[in-house]
């Protein structure tokens, strides 16, 4: 079943970039609610969200011939989505400065480890993040990123990705305790 979804994918892809009007519209449909969700995560707006959408699926599909199935097509375009999303943060200057390193890092195990976080009460502490270490703990914890890419994708280094998150982990732990 796998291979089929994958051959569907790559046919509907393939046909796309021939310019079929049709395909398109299929992969749109594939993948509009997931890259929406991409977006709502980072922007929490929803016309921003809905306007960075449309902006990505756009670009996708202008710079499909790009695309060289060395990911998946869905990873391909998470990651327009996600850099659309950071860019139109950056014109409403939401994004996060560049800090220097300061502060012990917070272990893992502190967030949902020894403490029985109620998820309910993580997502009001993230509502509640200033918008850049919101970004962080969005690309690394539910985006899968890791710092390097994080650094890359929002022009950062490495080593300010990782001091972010784990003030960010520090802030996050800090507003759920008090809810």
């Amino acid at each position: 079943m796998e291979a089929n979804v994958r051959f569907t994918h790559q046919a509907l892809v393939e046909q796309s970039k021939t310019g079929n009007q049709n395909a398109q519209y299929q992969l749109y449909r594939l993948y509009v609610d997931a890259m929406f969700n991409v977006a709502m995560r980072l922007l929490t707006i929803r016309e921003d969200a809905e306007d960075v959408l449309q902006e990505s699926f756009v670009e996708a599909f202008k710079k499909l011939d790009t695309f060289r199935f060395e990911s998946t097509f869905g990873a391909w375009l998470k990651r327009i989505v996600i850099n659309r999303s950071i860019n139109h943060l950056k014109a409403k200057r939401l994004l996060l400065s560049s800090l220097e390193n300061e502060g012990e890092p917070i272990e893992d195990e502190e967030i949902g480890g020894n403490q029985n976080f109620e998820i309910e009460k993580i997502k009001m502490g993230l509502g509640q993040l200033p918008e850049g270490y919101k970004q962080i703990i969005t690309l690394y914890l539910i985006e899968g990123y890791d710092h390097v890419e994080i650094g890359e994708v929002l022009g950062i280094a490495t080593s300010t990705s990782k001091s972010q998150y784990h003030r960010a982990k520090k802030k996050l732990i800090q507003i759920v305790n008090e809810l």
